[in-house]
């Protein structure tokens, strides 16, 4: 018999139909198993639902006031079975008793990389004969599944290696730091209540913390600046002066002056908007929350529903370049068939050059659409769901059809007169030909055309006045932003990144509001406290060098038991910093800490 084992239940279902064109579905300890047929031999299909397998301490080592939080860092987690994924073990162990050989279909990322090894361990304890292959697709249709099950490959231990190294150094910081901050303000919290930490959601909050701090602290400065109606050669012009002057009075001296000018720049260029690069993970993140309305955690669990339904690739990449493998005129023609037939027709038609980003992450391609739909497909398939998957599909087919888009053309307009003690300036832009746009208009420039006026021609001052501004704060930290700090400081990864972020709101630190992220005044004084304390903690470079060193694991063969101790040795050092401030820390939070529960009992 064959075993295939997959990711999720949908996935398992669709390699049961692409390989075996019928099947018959039966339970197995309660979980569904897809019986089939292929080349000849009886086979079954059987999904998970995530990691069998987490790492966790001895019994005795969580009860948290058995020994202190620093002990943690002497002790070595253990692989143990998740309580949610028994009926998943049971069925896949009573499978793999009769299988000759093993497919691991599971997602080919690490992740699913770490996931395959797990489930190889347990067909290792009920069969020690059965051959296991690892298959790996980024899409799942007819095509790719069977051409991925015809050359099965390995196991990638050393990405093995490397999840479970993380898993170990964020499970063993995660705990020492959420006991110690938890058993510092234990009395002023309520029953069940913790203060968690996490290497890689704290520091995420350290960087929106940051923000509202330099907007808290941000004293705004008056200024002036001169705006004028100019008349050149009959065409009225709003014009203003790129100074910013310190007093009114500076301003009014300077604007009194200006009667008649000259024109001294007239500039019409063709300018080129380049269309985007193919899509990767935190860019569809970002520009859903950004665009859509719609947040990360919800883009992307969204996203891998699509991919499970066949309707898009793996949505967990960082690729931004097309492989020469994927035929990009076989999925146009396959986008006839949908909403967008007459836009893909036209590109077969008239021929297309696809962008090209500079990032390859050697495992997947960018995302791009596998199937053609209608919004009345998407709705009959995803019901309720489809008011997000929806706007999620069609904006990965938008966005793919604008990389085999040309580029819009407009026309960069800017006139400069010259008024003797000053230069008043006007820029506008008229669009030439849209280009890309008409498919992607989120990208749209608008259009404030400039009358056309020759260099030399005069000019005469209709109405000048002087207007105060004032200096602006930075803006709230948007979600959109928010990814893109934490892919530049490489703080978790493509397919972890929103949990992160949302960790941080459902642990009361943070709010998300229109698409921004709000610090709680919890998250404040915690963020603030460490950043006195023991900033290594929170600030985002120290990931980014943890990042670093579980990525030599794969590139370059260090060894996990060298790097573990090394990891823990340094934090141990931050640990005892912040033991030494435990009193000051202590205050810090339990001001905010009782003053929330006054609210909360109606006395504040």
């Amino acid at each position: 018999m064959i075993l295939v084992v997959t990711e999720k239940r949908s996935v398992a279902q669709a390699v049961a139909k692409y390989l075996g064109g019928t099947y018959r579905l039966q339970k197995v300890h309660g979980v569904a198993a897809y019986y089939f047929r292929y080349e000849g031999r009886e086979a079954v299909a059987l999904g998970l639902s995530g990691h069998l397998m987490d790492f966790d301490f001895a019994a005795r080592q969580n009860i948290w006031t058995w020994l202190p939080p620093e002990e943690l860092f002497r002790s070595t987690p253990v692989l143990v079975t998740r309580g949610e994924s028994l009926p998943y073990l049971k069925a896949l162990k009573t499978l793999a008793q009769k299988a000759e050989e093993v497919y691991l279909a599971l997602d080919a990322d690490v992740e699913g990389e770490a996931i395959a090894y797990e489930a190889a361990l347990v067909v290792r304890l009920v069969n020690k004969y059965a051959k296991i292959y690892r298959v790996r697709f980024n899409a799942v249709t007819y095509k790719d599944i069977r051409a991925a099950f015809q050359k099965p490959t390995k196991l990638d231990l050393k990405q093995v290696e490397k999840v479970f190294t993380r898993m170990q150094i964020d499970l063993t910081l995660g705990a020492v730091f959420t006991r110690f901050l938890t058993l510092t303000v234990k009395n002023s919290l309520e029953k069940g209540q913790f203060l968690s930490y996490g290497p890689c959601q704290t520091p995420v909050l350290g960087i929106v913390v940051t923000r509202e701090l330099e907007r808290r602290n941000f004293k705004p400065e008056k200024y002036y600046v001169i705006k004028a109606l100019v008349d050149v050669d009959g065409h009225r012009l709003e014009m203003s002066a790129d100074v910013r002057f310190k007093t009114r009075r500076e301003a009014e001296e300077v604007a009194a002056t200006i009667k008649r000018g000259v024109v001294k720049t007239a500039m019409y260029r063709r300018h080129y908007v380049q269309p985007p690069e193919p899509l990767e993970t935190v860019e569809l993140e970002r520009r859903a929350s950004r665009w859509l309305g719609i947040n990360s955690k919800r883009t992307l669990d969204i996203a891998e529903e699509l991919y499970r339904a066949g309707y898009i690739s793996y949505p967990r990449t960082e690729t931004t370049i097309y492989p020469p493998t994927l035929d990009l005129r076989e999925i146009l023609k396959e986008l006839t068939n949908g909403e967008h037939k007459s836009y893909a027709e036209e590109l077969l038609e008239r021929g297309f050059k696809p962008t090209r980003g500079d990032s390859d992450d050697g495992a997947h391609p960018p995302i791009y659409p596998t199937k053609a739909a209608t919004r009345d497909d998407i709705y009959k398939v995803f019901g309720k769901a489809a008011r997000y998957a929806w706007p999620i599909y069609d904006f990965v087919v938008r966005h793919f059809l604008a990389t085999l888009s040309p580029p819009a053309q407009v026309e960069k307009q800017k006139i400069i007169v010259d008024f003797g003690r000053i230069q008043l300036e006007a820029e506008g832009q008229r669009t030439l030909d849209e280009g890309y746009w008409r498919i992607y208009p989120w990208e749209r420039q608008s259009e404030k055309p400039l009358p056309r006026v020759e260099v030399g021609d005069v000019a005469y001052a209709v109405e000048v006045k002087v207007v105060e501004r004032e200096t602006e704060p930075p803006p709230q930290m948007s979600e959109s932003e928010l990814l893109a700090l934490m892919r530049k400081y490489g703080i978790g990864t493509d397919a972890t990144m929103q949990d992160h972020i949302y960790t941080n709101v459902k642990r009361g630190y943070m709010e998300i509001r229109k698409g921004k992220c709000i610090p709680t005044d919890l998250g404040m004084a915690l963020a603030t406290a460490l950043f006195n304390y023991a900033p290594e903690l929170i600030e985002p470079t120290v990931r980014a060098r943890i990042e670093k060193a579980l990525q030599s694991i794969v590139k370059d063969g260090v060894a996990p038991k060298k790097l573990i101790p090394e990891i823990k040795a340094e934090f141990e050092k931050y640990y005892l910093a912040l033991k030494e401030r435990r009193e000051e820390l202590k205050k810090m939070l339990e001001a905010v800490l009782n003053g929330r529960r006054r609210e909360e009992s109606g006395h504040g």
